[in-house]
């Protein structure tokens, strides 16, 4: 039935589902793939990708990179990391929750929806700010969908990452950068993390919600 459809192009991170079977698999938005040379994000107002940056040095992202849909890293996800850190004063980066996508199969163009399996993630800080960066490989991948662990995964393909995250911002000049990761964890923690920015993402709707039932006020303060 017609019904049963949509007429209208949901939005990435508010119109679709993070999964029914989320945190186990969930399905990813993809922005950027190993091949662009501009870094590509989701506008968040229209929903559509839009230019960024361009890559102003040599790295490329050596996965799927994108978006796990009706997540945020706020409080939630910022209180696990300082439970698991000992750190203090840390907030969210009131972005969705990133994930890198690990398949064999090359797909050269993001804007395109996934099922992704997560099996670890980076602990990573970007000024200060809970950025984490979770890892999942395609579902039903003929050559990654046996890694459960991100200990399974090649280290080789791990430290690709994990130096593409720390440099990707990094100018030449620089003798440090304000990216760190703290840690590399497995597939439970990943887990937790992804329910964090879920359970987040339902108090950013709440505040959206109560923001937009608050009448407007026209007179003077």
């Amino acid at each position: 039935m017609v019904s049963q459809y949509s007429l209208t192009l949901a939005h990435p991170w508010h119109g679709i589902s993070p999964g029914d079977n989320a945190p186990e698999v969930v399905n990813v938005f993809v922005e950027m793939v190993p091949t662009d040379t501009v870094k590509y994000e989701i506008c968040k107002y229209t929903g559509h990708l839009r230019v960024d940056r361009p890559q102003k040095f040599s790295n490329s992202c050596p996965s799927l990179y994108g978006f796990v849909p009706q997540t945020v890293c706020q409080d939630e996800v910022a209180n696990f990391t300082m439970e698991r850190t000992g750190e203090k004063n840390i907030k969210g980066d009131n972005d969705a929750l990133d994930i890198c996508v690990l398949t064999e199969r090359a797909i050269n163009h993001g804007s395109i929806i996934l099922s992704a399996r997560p099996i670890g993630g980076f602990r990573l800080f970007d000024g200060g700010e809970a950025d984490d960066k979770i890892i999942a490989v395609l579902e039903n991948d003929a050559a990654y969908s046996g890694y459960h662990e991100l200990s399974d995964v090649p280290p080789a393909i791990v430290d690709r990452l994990r130096h593409y995250f720390l440099t990707y911002k990094q100018s030449p000049d620089a003798d440090s950068t304000a990216i760190t990761i703290s840690h590399v964890y497995g597939r439970s923690e990943a887990h937790e993390v992804i329910r964090r920015a879920m359970k987040d993402y339902s108090s950013f709707v709440k505040h959206l919600q109560l923001q937009q039932l608050q009448p407007e006020f026209k007179g003077e303060f």
